[in-house]
């Protein structure tokens, strides 16, 4: 079988393939970097070793079975930056790169301001703001040891230094330690949410949160206002249709200029609020 013939396999019939995906996973199952879609091109005819063949089918049954492709690829790109990922993380999403930039809008380019990523997961939020504003000094917090083994790889790969801590949101964070932005791209789905059949291989207690959806953001909330500098930012990823409910969650804790940004697609995505000098 030609590379071709094993890529025309893979993206026809009911249940084919995206074509670029199909060929990023032909390029990997072949020890190639996934993205030399010009060497595809020019190898069609070549003919496909079996062991390479048996890798490939593998990885599109995987796929089919909506396997992110950054799992079966051990790697993506976020911000620019690439990154290795691993089922212990998400999959870093093309829309929290909204969250990102309405942070570096707060970041002067020389402060050295003191920013906790909450959640880290795989590092993608952290590692795109340190890598950005190179002055600031960057916490990267999550519960899952896995997941923060993962960040600290991701950082030292790109020469890049994070202040890594494991706890359960700002529940471990000293308590004098004070930050000028706080961030998260927390877990936002409700229990009976109807799209986690489709991320059932991504992990849960990233994706999950109480029966709204909102129970983290909560408490991302409540703990806040302990641990920011008076002028200090909140930013928070959310659901498509929950911006007005936690703008309300922002606005009673009392913190001020409430507001929310909207993705690539339009969509309120991200919310935030100040926390005043004066109480």
């Amino acid at each position: 079988m030609t590379l071709d013939q094993a890529l025309q396999q893979a993206v026809t019939g009911a249940s084919g393939l995206e074509r670029l995906d199909a060929g990023m996973l032909l390029l990997f199952a072949l020890g190639r970097d996934p993205h030399e879609r010009a060497w595809l091109l020019a190898h069609g005819t070549d003919e496909l070793p079996a062991p390479a063949l048996q890798h490939f089918q593998s990885l599109c049954e995987q796929r089919r079975d909506a396997m992110p492709l950054a799992y079966l690829l051990g790697r993506t790109e976020f911000y620019g930056l690439p990154l290795s990922i691993t089922p212990q993380v998400l999959d870093p999403r093309d829309d929290t790169e909204t969250l990102v930039d309405w942070a570096l809008s707060l970041m002067p380019v020389l402060a050295a301001l003191e920013v906790v990523d909450l959640g880290t997961g795989s590092g993608a939020i952290a590692l795109a703001l340190q890598h950005e504003r190179p002055a600031a000094q960057i916490w990267a917090v999550d519960q899952s040891p896995e997941a923060l083994a993962v960040a600290q790889r991701n950082a030292q790969a790109l020469q890049l230094t994070l202040r890594c801590l494991q706890g359960n949101w700002l529940s471990t964070m000293p308590a004098d330690q004070r930050f000028d932005l706080i961030v998260s791209n927390p877990p936002y789905l409700a229990a009976t949410d109807p799209h986690l059949p489709g991320l059932r291989h991504e992990p849960r207690q990233a994706l999950v949160s109480g029966e709204d959806g909102l129970d983290d953001i909560r408490t991302l909330i409540h703990q806040a206002p302990g641990h920011l500098k008076p002028g200090g930012w909140l930013l928070l990823e959310h659901g498509h249709d929950q911006s007005q409910a936690v703008q309300a969650l922002l606005r009673q804790a009392g913190f001020d200029q409430v507001q929310s940004r909207p993705d690539l697609a339009g969509i309120s995505r991200c919310t935030g609020g100040l926390w005043p000098a004066v109480k």
